[in-house]
């Protein structure tokens, strides 16, 4: 297609301006300034990431169901169509299979897709283009074509969703090689994380916790919903930095027992270490594959015990993988069982909420069960 180089009525049409329009129909923006830092919310932080990179790179976009003029079902994507011209931020079709199925042709030509998937529940019609194409591309090319797309969505329970959205499908994907899954759990790795996933060269499944999208939740649902001002890690740059896939974050060291989690049980594993008068060392894992198995494998070595808290179904569930790692690299040190506390084997219920979320509770039952040796 050959470059546009003059602005045209359909551009006024399109909601750009003349001085916006560049010979890529990308209109020009300017980065924020990279020295300073303002509270976020999760929402704020990754409607930053996504205009910050939009801003530096022309061949970054973002499109999905209601994600262009409305800005997306939860505001991610909110004013970046006014920002960044209907051409880099638009809204998709209900499609999600066409949806991935475009990123990937996308990304093959050279840009850098971020689609949104409205809620995870909604992604297994795309599955076949994520698994079969995505993942295959850079290996079945022998490097020739790449599939730098990043497939965003809200993830998890909490909400009182019910069944169709409330999923948290992240060990479909932890299964697929070529793809890298993300989960982040407060604003300041939300941003960094995000930056990160469009920068890289393979596709990257990027989960976005919906209960924490206003504040941490820490699984007490009878209590007031804390604002994430309060938090350090709301504390975030306007600018542009990059938060490393592959690396956990220690969110509280310990000597008691380790906790593996990631998303909203990060909070509610803090809160169950709380609650059960543990000292436990609580192991934000941010990125599930590639898996930073250094940091698990010392923290268990030091600990002893160890356990794997996630709010997907406990059968096959990512902890099921982490459990079998930390068996393989750190048996002679374990002094307790392994333990799990996941979601139930149910279908997610809307009237059940709270029955079927991990709690607080929930953790503090196991650390102690670990803590008297697995009884």
């Amino acid at each position: 297609m050959a470059e546009q180089t003059t602005f045209t009525e359909a551009d006024r049409r399109d909601g750009l301006e003349s001085d916006m329009a560049d010979q890529n129909h990308a209109p020009k923006s300017v980065a924020p300034d990279t020295a300073a830092v303002m509270p976020m919310n999760m929402i704020q932080a990754l409607n930053s990431a996504l205009h910050v990179k939009m801003a530096e790179d022309p061949n970054v976009l973002s499109f999905g169901e209601d994600a262009g003029y409305f800005g997306g079902v939860f505001r991610v994507t909110d004013q970046l169509q006014q920002k960044h011209g209907l051409t880099r931020s638009f809204d998709a079709p209900i499609s999600e299979c066409g949806i991935v199925a475009a990123a990937i042709g996308m990304g093959a030509y050279g840009l850098r897709p971020v689609v949104e998937i409205q809620f995870a529940d909604y992604i297994y019609p795309a599955y076949d283009q994520i698994v079969s194409e995505a993942a295959k591309l850079r290996y079945r090319s022998a490097g020739q074509f790449t599939s730098p797309i990043t497939v965003r969505s809200p993830y998890g329970g909490g909400i009182f969703g019910g069944q169709t959205h409330s999923q948290s499908p992240e060990s479909l994907f932890t299964h697929i090689a070529g793809l890298k899954v993300v989960i982040p759990s407060n604003p300041y790795d939300a941003k960094g994380l995000l930056t990160a996933a469009i920068e890289d060269d393979d596709p990257v499944i990027f989960f976005e916790p919906k209960r924490l999208y206003n504040g941490p939740f820490d699984g007490w649902h009878q209590k007031p919903v804390s604002p994430w001002k309060a938090q350090e890690l709301a504390q975030v740059p306007t600018g542009k930095y990059v938060e490393p896939i592959g690396k956990a974050r220690v969110m509280r060291e310990g000597s008691d027992v380790t906790i593996l989690c990631y998303g909203t049980m990060v909070w509610v594993s803090l809160a169950g270490a709380e609650h059960a008068g543990v000292d436990a060392e609580v192991i934000d894992l941010r990125t599930l594959v590639p898996l930073d198995i250094e940091t698990v494998e010392a923290s268990v070595k030091k600990t002893g015990r160890c356990v794997i808290v996630h709010e997907a179904p406990k059968t096959s569930g990512f902890g099921a993988e982490l459990s079998a790692l930390v068996q393989e690299r750190c048996f002679y040190h374990l002094e307790a069982p392994i333990a799990r506390v996941a979601g139930w084997d149910t279908p997610y219920p809307h009237a059940f909420e709270w029955e079927y979320f991990p709690g607080p509770e929930r953790v503090a039952t196991a650390l102690k069960s670990v803590m008297s040796g697995g009884r």
